[in-house]
């Protein structure tokens, strides 16, 4: 842990619209909710950003702070997960385990940290109807046609989360219409289940919860009626914050639900929105199917986490090409463990996450550790370490993805070549490598190799 008194974490919030000073509700226990996956479906490269956003931010804050909770969520029951398993023809549970199992997997590949907790919707069913009871009691919620739904204009402040009013809400026609809301913007809290549907027994007959109560609910067990901050997608803002902010509040009169809110920009696709339609929609599975997992994280790190980032293959490689000098100076530089983070790298980290000031710190070292410096190199590799970055050793990088074994077999031939004052065949092996992207480097200490 760092000296937090000298690196003053700075976040944009969105509720205020502004760069906040982070002041934690308990400085000896930091609080984070960020929002999930729905588990149906491998999850695509939009839904990473806020992993990613995620894990810089908790990173940072737990060499700040002494203790970090930070908690992310599971859907795995929704509406989305009842129509894939039955197009599958599998049971749901089948469905969710499997699909929260690649999600694990795509975002260790990542080097995405676990959250330290990770509730699932299905195991809080109690804690849901806890809450839509006291929403009743208070006013705040009523019953209609077996439905449970939240009065929004009982919250006078609601919208003020999303910046719009009411009104411009409901002409979004982001809500749904239905004859048994009194409102067109209330939201159910509670529906019923038909015989092939997952349902629970409840005070308002079997039925299931909608989805902003399961954040809700999840966020309150684990982190408290007041926590620091809430994170997700700029496309959760509305209904989904908006709606969890709101019950949360009305449950809970005294408390401040989120203190901060935080929320990434939009993924594009080759300058568009992605649509499996337009062709640029792309699971993470895919991605790591034709890339090492680094570059594309660095991609992500590459723009402010609150800008617009573009993806493209051409993006993509131009990252793994940073990442080679990268970890070229690491190299040359020969650097070790343990160094401190830099200065001006954890300026830029409490700056809002500033994710690309950070990267202009690390080029600077890379310039310096070309040169054989090795306390910049060490800076470099515990800067890098500090964004998820360097996860393996320089010949690890330079080596991933070919078969070592044969390339040393070749090495090996062509030395017992060079002995043999066969030189012929010694330049054609080594010619043969660089054909195949291998670069050989003879030294005072044997033969290297690396891909160009």
């Amino acid at each position: 842990m760092v000296d937090a008194a000298s690196h003053v974490l700075r976040l944009h919030d969105t509720h205020t619209r502004n760069k906040r000073a982070f002041t934690p509700l308990d400085p000896n226990n930091i609080r984070v909710y960020f929002c999930g996956p729905t588990v149906y479906d491998r999850a695509h490269i939009g839904n990473l950003r806020a992993m990613i956003c995620a894990d810089i931010l908790v990173r940072l804050l737990r060499i700040l702070f002494p203790k970090v909770t930070y908690a992310r969520n599971i859907t795995d029951v929704d509406d989305k997960i009842s129509a894939r398993a039955k197009e599958n023809g599998e049971d749901i549970s089948v469905l969710t385990a499997r699909t929260t199992a690649d999600f694990h997997e795509d975002l260790q590949a990542l080097n995405i940290l676990p959250p330290d907790i990770e509730p699932r919707a299905t195991h809080h069913i109690a804690e849901m109807l806890e809450m839509i009871k006291r929403l009743l009691e208070n006013g705040h919620a009523y019953e209609a046609q077996g439905h449970v739904l939240f009065s929004v204009r009982t919250l006078p402040d609601y919208g003020t989360l999303s910046g719009r009013s009411l009104d411009d809400m409901i002409a979004g026609a982001r809500v749904e219409v239905a004859p048994y809301k009194r409102d067109p913007g209330d939201f159910v809290l509670w529906k019923p289940s038909t015989p092939d549907q997952p349902g629970w027994d409840s005070p308002y007959g079997r039925g299931r919860p909608g989805w902003h109560i399961e954040c809700s609910a999840m966020s309150h067990r684990y982190l408290g009626e007041s926590f620091d901050i809430h994170g997700g997608g700029d496309d959760l803002l509305f209904p989904h914050h908006e709606n969890e902010r709101a019950q949360s509040l009305c449950c809970y009169p005294q408390s401040t639900f989120a203190r901060y809110w935080v929320h990434n920009g939009m993924l594009l696709s080759n300058g568009e929105k992605m649509s499996k339609s337009l062709g640029n929609f792309f699971t993470i599975r895919e991605i790591l199917d034709r890339s090492p997992a680094e570059p594309l994280r660095f991609l992500y790190l590459s723009a402010h986490y609150r800008s617009p980032l573009d993806f493209s293959w051409e993006k993509l490689e131009e990252a793994r090409r940073i990442l080679d000098r990268f970890y070229r100076a690491l190299e040359q530089g020969n650097a070790q463990p343990g160094a401190d983070i830099p200065s001006n790298v954890l300026a830029a980290l409490c700056d809002d996450l500033n994710t690309p000031l950070a990267i202009s710190a690390l080029h600077a070292l890379a310039d310096e550790a070309m040169q054989g410096d090795q306390k910049a190199a060490s800076a470099l590799l515990s800067a890098g370490q500090q964004l998820g970055l360097f996860q393996v050793s320089p010949a690890e990088w330079f080596q991933a993805g070919v078969d070592a074994s044969s390339i040393n077999a070749l090495i090996e031939e062509r030395l017992a070549a060079r002995k043999a004052k066969n030189f012929a065949r010694a330049d054609e092996i080594r010619n043969n490598l660089t054909a195949q992207g291998i670069l050989l480097e003879d030294g005072p200490n044997g033969t290297t190799w690396r891909k160009a």
